[in-house]
């Protein structure tokens, strides 16, 4: 049996912007897919991509280098796989949620991402970096 499966390729420098302008890609790309921006698949979309992309410049920075971002819908299966590249290569990939001071101003973004995934887990890329992705279960 064939899926429908649809996706989304991205570059985005670096940077706080860059971040902010994948989130907001996934979100109309979302929208264009039938998840208006204020239905829970579209704001859990949002927030993964916004947690792993602010990751990505703030912990995978490489200076001159992107970050890619990577969305794939497989409708059939209700599932949204969201993944971002970054060239750092990391000496640990992360693997669970870090734990977080109730206090602390960050620490967080990783948590987040552990709630709303269904799974989510890191791979090195080749030749250097990382991909750290997520797998959101979406309505249909």
């Amino acid at each position: 049996m064939l899926t429908e499966t649809q996706s989304l390729t991205l570059q985005f420098p670096s940077s706080p912007r860059g971040a902010q302008l994948a989130r907001r890609h996934a979100v109309r790309w979302m929208e264009e897919r039938g998840y208006p921006p204020a239905s829970d698949g579209s704001c859990a979309v949002a927030l993964v991509v916004g947690e792993l992309a602010a990751n990505a410049v703030q912990h995978g920075r490489v200076p001159g280098r992107e970050f890619g971002l990577r969305l794939a819908l497989d409708r059939a299966a209700g599932l949204l796989r969201v993944e971002v590249a970054d060239a750092a290569s990391a000496r640990r990939l992360p693997t669970a949620a870090p734990s977080s001071s109730p206090d602390g101003e960050s620490g967080r973004g990783l948590l987040l991402v552990d709630v709303l995934a269904v799974r989510w887990g890191s791979t090195p890329r080749s030749p250097v970096g990382k991909t750290v992705w997520a797998e959101l279960r979406l309505e249909i």
